[in-house]
């Protein structure tokens, strides 16, 4: 397939009149269009006005979809245990597979390639299948809660164990390598010590990811002081959940020493702002981490706390929060966002050659439309994707080297009845 449009190759590299060329899951060839044509002449052939890597979505909750807007206006634990655990734990094999498959919907649609999903308890296969029928790129993950966690979620250490080892088994590495595993703790004080060691076990043993919440909240900083005697991630680095390995989502509140373990072992941060914001945790100091060489993704977390999975707003709101957290214009440069939704999303998740159009990498690509008035004019391209672009711009989202999403429909589900599904069960959901 030919590409042809204005080229976002990366951060710094932006070719008007280009195209990108593509075979099989690669790209095969960047350029000038007119170069690309003659040397392609029988490639199918479509154009958009701009055309970009696919994002990554580097902490996403896709099986949170059906509560979407059900718990606005309330801090973090009461808004995590009194609305959206009870919700996982009343959700079946059919409410987490639908949810999962509306998740993905939303993230293709707005130019997702790649997601980190923080999945749930339960019902695990129903979104790892739903991943594979939609066709994203995916690290997931089955939810580990086996100390102070509601009825329903609360789970025996080796019955959770074994059950992640399973899946690791069945799932790592399926789809043409587009679905890889994480082991996936909520966060410390959801997870009995032997927990955490055995997450660390099993990551090392199977060679996969660890993906879990940390320092997101005051209270949660203090409840693990508490049963520990030891900050957040500090904690975390004492059983085993740091390393180049680990992505930590969120880091809002981190001490010097905290922010020098992350440096020293490698440890993968996700900045989280629209969450952040609406469940007023705090504002992550990301100047901090990225100058101490910490590598920071962007995610969107769930539907429940953000409410929406458009990853435009949240380079928008990443770069916007700095600026005035540090009452400095200059911090978070569009180049740096920009670098954060794609390859730092890319490394934080263990995919290599994604994140750029360059030969040779990945077929993840995304076009927009800029026949809008918000994007007219365009003095800076970059400055217009990570300030003014919304996901609903997109128009073209191809993942591995297949077409997904092209000009409003989603080729791989039928879209209507996935919606039309999920708006019913939301109705019989308790929360």
């Amino acid at each position: 397939m030919l590409l042809s449009g204005t080229i976002v190759a990366d951060a710094s590299t932006i070719i008007e009149d280009g195209a990108v060329v593509t075979a099989n899951d690669e790209i095969v060839a960047v350029g000038e269009e007119l170069d690309l044509i003659d040397r392609y002449p029988d490639h199918e052939h479509h154009t958009y006005d701009v055309l970009m890597p696919g994002l990554v979505g580097a902490h996403v909750h896709s099986v949170q979809s059906l509560g979407r807007g059900i718990a606005d206006d309330t801090a973090l634990l009461e808004w995590l245990y009194e609305h959206i655990l009870p919700m996982e734990a009343a959700m079946g094999p059919e409410e987490m597979e639908v949810a999962a498959l509306l998740g993905y919907l939303e993230l293709v649609e707005s130019g997702v390639t790649t997601c980190i999903d923080h999945l749930s308890v339960s019902h695990a296969d129903q979104a790892f299948e739903a991943a594979r029928q939609i066709g994203v790129r995916g690290l997931l993950g089955k939810v580990l809660m086996d100390k102070d966690a509601p009825k329903g979620l609360r789970e025996d250490t080796d019955e959770a164990l074994t059950e992640s080892e399973r899946l690791i088994r069945r799932y790592d590495g399926a789809n043409d390598g587009r679905i890889r595993y994480a082991l996936t703790p909520r966060f410390a004080i959801s997870c009995t010590e032997a927990c955490l060691r055995g997450a660390r076990d099993l990551a090392d043993e199977y060679d996969v990811r660890i993906h879990v919440h940390a320092s997101e909240n005051r209270e949660e900083c203090k409840a693990v002081r508490e049963q520990t005697g030891m900050g957040n991630i500090e904690w975390l680095d004492e059983v085993g959940l740091t390393g180049p390995d680990c992505v930590l989502a969120h880091c809002v509140h981190t001490n010097e020493r905290e922010r020098e373990i992350l440096a020293e072992t490698d440890t993968h941060v996700v900045h989280c702002p629209s969450s952040n914001m609406k469940l007023a945790s705090g504002i992550a100091p990301i100047s901090a981490y990225l100058d101490r060489g910490i590598n920071v993704a962007l995610g969107n977390d769930g539907p429940p706390c953000n409410n929406t999975f458009d990853p435009y707003t949240e380079m928008r709101q990443a770069s916007l929060l700095g600026k005035v957290d540090a009452l400095d214009p200059t911090v978070l440069p569009t180049r740096q966002i920009f670098e954060m939704a794609t390859v730092n999303g890319a490394r934080a998740a263990g995919f290599d050659r994604i994140g750029k159009l360059q030969e040779g990498w990945r077929a993840d690509i995304v076009g927009l439309t800029t026949d809008i008035a918000r994007a007219t004019p365009i003095h800076d391209l970059l400055s217009h994707l990570v300030f003014a672009a919304h996901g609903d711009d997109v128009q073209f989202t191809m993942v591995n080297g297949e077409v997904l999403y092209a000009d409003g429909s989603i080729a791989t589900v039928d879209a209507s009845t996935v919606k039309k599904r999920a708006n019913e069960l939301a109705e019989t959901v308790d929360y």
